[in-house]
């Protein structure tokens, strides 16, 4: 329900014959589409809504079928947005944003929509790429970021990605190949500082037989197993001056010359490159070349530190604890008040690879149902993990005050509807075996509304029937 314009602007991004396009005028009629179930998706105007906006959200999402929700927001409010985000929206996003940007950020959040119900329901290809939808981006400076990846996307230029360990840069490389249009060709990976200067040559450009000592075969390199892709030479900061001088002359000749080799081989290969250095810095150094740096960053990204995007860490931690329960065999259902505020104020040095090492941790050592401070490192507990503020009185809900008070209440009407609509579908289905009709009916629901509440909460009807919960 965004305003005429914006409407007009988003109607022309998002039609396609994969999206079903609704408009609705006023609240009332809005609300009676959202009890027929029939909206899956719900992009509003925040200023068209009423002033309790965390309340009228916390409605929309106890209802059986409850749609995703995005708002559009004039205001830079972070602790609104935060709010927000904790009664359930799937995003807050800028109405200063470019109409196509925003369209396109939908688009991204409808089809990671699709791909997350596909998972739940256990079809996901084991071998399926990443996709630049994969990528989270409720914050301002992820969304700017992603707007730009996707414009280099169908480019064959050159691409350099700088940014810190961990944030991500070969994911994000393999995601432009796989929706470029070199996505039928190979994707190949190397990494120019973990292998010695010798081997690096031999492995990027391949050898003859004889060429040296142990060379008993002629071996093709990364960039003739590329032909026709894309190569990714990351912590190219770490490559020799020697080897940097070879790799200039490919990019400028698009030919290679195996080590021990007398004849040029031609390769069609898309270069893209990544360091966590400050290559510019290098170069003034003299210990990166100032040509080869201006041939790879014909086009250059600058990942952002996790750090800087503390927005996506709520939705990151709950994309990697769904990722690890699929993978462990286990159930956890979430993160108790202090666990997520430990981690949302932790810096991160390590960025988006150490949150992922840190919730296959969680995920394993978590004994309830879910992850609590004491299943996380000790350098993210921080002092309220011990003393006077671990041994306040608990509330009725069982949890210290300070816990239950550092969310709005519209968050914890969402989390526990959640844990009561789930607990509730589990005893019923049990209690039917699994028996879709005779559950529905003594629910008051339809056969279809109950079929996407246990979509929601991965509840399969073949479990019950076996006498066990999934």
């Amino acid at each position: 329900m965004p305003s005429s314009d914006a409407r007009k602007a988003l109607r022309g991004t998002l039609r396609g014959p994969d999206v079903e396009l609704a408009e609705v005028g006023d609240l009332n009629r809005l609300w009676q589409r959202l009890k027929r179930g029939d909206i899956d998706f719900l992009v509003l105007d925040a200023e068209l809504i009423p002033p309790s906006l965390g309340e009228w959200i916390t409605s929309v999402l106890q209802l059986p079928e409850r749609p995703e929700i995005v708002l559009l927001t004039r205001e830079e409010d972070a602790e609104q947005r935060a709010a927000l985000l904790a009664a359930g929206c799937r995003a807050v996003l800028s109405r200063e944003l470019p109409d196509t940007v925003l369209g396109e950020t939908l688009r991204a959040f409808i089809r990671r929509r699709r791909r997350e119900a596909t998972e739940r329901l256990g079809r996901r290809g084991v071998g399926e790429t990443s996709s630049l939808d994969d990528f989270i981006s409720a914050s301002i400076s992820m969304q700017q970021f992603m707007e730009t990846a996707r414009k280099v996307v169908a480019s064959g230029s050159s691409l350099l990605l700088m940014g810190e360990t961990g944030v991500g840069k070969e994911r994000l490389a393999e995601a432009i190949h796989h929706e470029g249009p070199r996505s039928q060709g190979p994707f190949m990976a190397v990494n120019c500082g973990a292998l010695p200067e010798t081997l690096l040559e031999s492995e990027l450009f391949g050898h003859e037989e004889g060429a040296f000592t142990g060379a008993t075969r002629t071996r093709r390199g990364y960039f003739e197993l590329a032909h026709g892709g894309t190569l990714f030479l990351d912590e190219i900061g770490e490559m020799a001056l020697h080897l940097q001088v070879k790799l200039l002359r490919v990019l400028e000749e698009r030919s290679i010359r195996r080590v021990g080799g007398e004849k040029s081989i031609a390769v069609d290969v898309r270069i893209m490159a990544a360091s966590n250095r400050d290559l510019e810095a290098e170069v003034a150094a003299g210990r990166f070349r100032s040509d080869l740096y201006f041939r790879l960053a014909v086009v250059s990204l600058v990942l952002p530190p996790l750090r800087e995007r503390r927005e996506d860490i709520p939705q990151l931690l709950d994309s990697y604890r769904e990722h690890f329960n699929r993978q462990l065999g286990r159930q956890v259902e979430g993160l108790t008040p202090r666990a997520l505020r430990a981690l949302t104020r932790y810096d991160w040095p390590g960025n988006v690879r150490e949150l992922i090492n840190i919730m296959e941790r969680a995920v394993l050592l978590c004994a309830g149902a879910r992850i609590d401070l004491d299943n996380l490192p000790e350098a993210l507990r921080g002092p309220s993990s011990t003393g006077p503020a671990a041994a306040s009185p608990p509330s009725p809900l069982g949890m210290p005050v300070e816990d239950l008070l550092a969310q709005p209440l519209a968050h914890w009407r969402t989390q526990l509807g959640e844990a009561l609509d789930r607990a509730y579908l589990s005893a019923l289905l049990a209690a039917t075996r699994g028996r879709i009709g005779d559950a529905a009916r003594r629910a008051g629901l339809s056969e279809r509304s109950l079929y996407n509440m246990m979509q929601r909460y991965a509840l399969r009807k073949e479990s019950f029937r076996r006498g066990e919960s999934s």
